[in-house]
C-alpha cells in the first residue's frame, strides 16, 4: 500500500473506532469518511460493507493492544507496564461494548475467537514473564487465567458503568498475581 493510501486506511480505522465507541455500529459511514478526510468512495473501496469496516476496526484495535505490551515494557518497569496494559484492556473492552452484536455476527467462527484470545494471551504472557523475571509476579501465573479475570472485570464494571470500579478490581487481580501474594492452592 502506498504511504498516502496507508495513511487514509489508518485514519479511517481510527475515526471509525471512535465513532463506533461513541455511537455504536450504526454510526454514519459518511460522517466517518468526512471526519477521516476522505470521500465515501474511498471508505467503500477499502471496506465494501459496514461489517468489513467493523471487523477491520476490531482487528486493528486488538493488534494495537497487543503491540502495547512490549512498548510499555520498553518504557516502564514490568509491574507498571502490566498495570497500564490491564487498564488499556478494560478501556478496549468498554469501547467495544457498542460493537457487541455486530462483532458476534462478524466473528462467528471459533477460529477467529481463538486467534484473538491467543494474541491477547501472548501479549499478557510477555508482561507476566517480565514481571516474573523481576520478581514482582509469582511463578507459573497462567496468562489465560488473568485474561479471564480481566474479562470478568470488564463485565462487572461495564454493567455498573464504573471505570473506577474496574481499576479497583484490577488492583485486586494484581495483588493475586503478585509474588508476595497468598497462594491459596498451596495452603
Amino acid at each position: 500500500m502506498r504511504a498516502d493510501a496507508r495513511a487514509n486506511h489508518d485514519r479511517l480505522l481510527a475515526v471509525a473506532a471512535d465513532a463506533f465507541a461513541r455511537e455504536g455500529t450504526d454510526a454514519s459511514l459518511k460522517a466517518i469518511a468526512r471526519e477521516a478526510g476522505v470521500g465515501i468512495g474511498t471508505l467503500y473501496r477499502r471496506f465494501p460493507t459496514r461489517e468489513a469496516l467493523i471487523e477491520a476496526v476490531y482487528r486493528n484495535e486488538v493488534e494495537r493492544l497487543c503491540a502495547a505490551a512490549p512498548e510499555l515494557l520498553a518504557t516502564a518497569p514490568p509491574a507498571v507496564a502490566l498495570t497500564a496494559w490491564m487498564e488499556r484492556f478494560v478501556d478496549f473492552m468498554a469501547a467495544k461494548r457498542g460493537m457487541g452484536e455486530a462483532l458476534r455476527a462478524v466473528l462467528l467462527s471459533a477460529d477467529d475467537r481463538s486467534q484473538t484470545r491467543a494474541q491477547l494471551r501472548g501479549a499478557l504472557a510477555t508482561l507476566l514473564e517480565a514481571g516474573e523475571a523481576e520478581g514482582v509476579v509469582r511463578a507459573g501465573v497462567d496468562p489465560y487465567d488473568v485474561l479471564l479475570g480481566l474479562g470478568g472485570i470488564t463485565l462487572i464494571a461495564g454493567a455498573e458503568r464504573e471505570r473506577e470500579l474496574a481499576s479497583r478490581l484490577i488492583d485486586l487481580l494484581l495483588h493475586g498475581i503478585n509474588s508476595d501474594g497468598i497462594n491459596s492452592a498451596s495452603e
